[in-house]
C-alpha cells in the first residue's frame, strides 16, 4: 500500500476542534509531526531531553521565552533547543503550527496543567 496524502491545513479545518489538541500527521523513525491550532496562551514549559521545531502553516504566533519573544508568521520556522523554557500563543484566530519533535514528547513538557495532552489523536 502506498503511503497516503495529506493536505494539512484541510485536514486541520475538519478534524482538530480545540486550540492546543495536537494532532499526529505522520510518524518519522523515532520522531513525529505533529498538527494544532494554537490559542491565546499556552503554559510556561520546558522539554528536558527534547528539541522541539515549529513551522506556522496559517495565521501569526509569538514564542515567549524568559528574555524576550520572537513572532512567526505563515511559512515562518524556529527550533527551540532543549531546556529553553517557552511559552506558545497565537496572535490571530487560532493559527496552524507543524511540529516535529520525537514521538515521546509531551506537549506541556515538564508542566502538567488542563493542557497537557498524553493520547494523541492522529488526522
Amino acid at each position: 500500500m502506498p503511503p497516503r496524502k495529506i493536505n494539512l491545513l484541510d485536514a486541520a479545518d475538519r478534524r482538530i476542534a480545540k486550540v492546543f489538541d495536537p494532532y499526529i500527521a505522520g510518524d518519522v523513525n523515532d520522531s513525529q509531526v505533529k498538527i494544532a491550532k494554537f490559542g491565546e496562551v499556552f503554559d510556561w514549559h520546558a522539554h528536558e531531553n527534547e528539541d522541539e521545531a515549529f513551522l506556522v502553516l496559517r495565521g501569526r504566533i509569538a514564542i515567549d521565552f524568559r528574555d524576550g519573544s520572537i513572532e512567526l508568521g505563515q511559512n515562518d520556522f524556529i527550533v527551540v533547543p532543549r531546556t529553553v523554557e517557552h511559552r506558545p500563543r497565537a496572535l490571530s484566530e487560532e493559527p496552524v503550527v507543524l511540529m516535529f519533535e520525537p514521538a515521546t514528547t509531551l506537549n506541556t513538557g515538564d508542566a502538567e496543567s488542563d493542557l497537557t495532552v498524553t493520547e494523541l489523536n492522529r488526522l
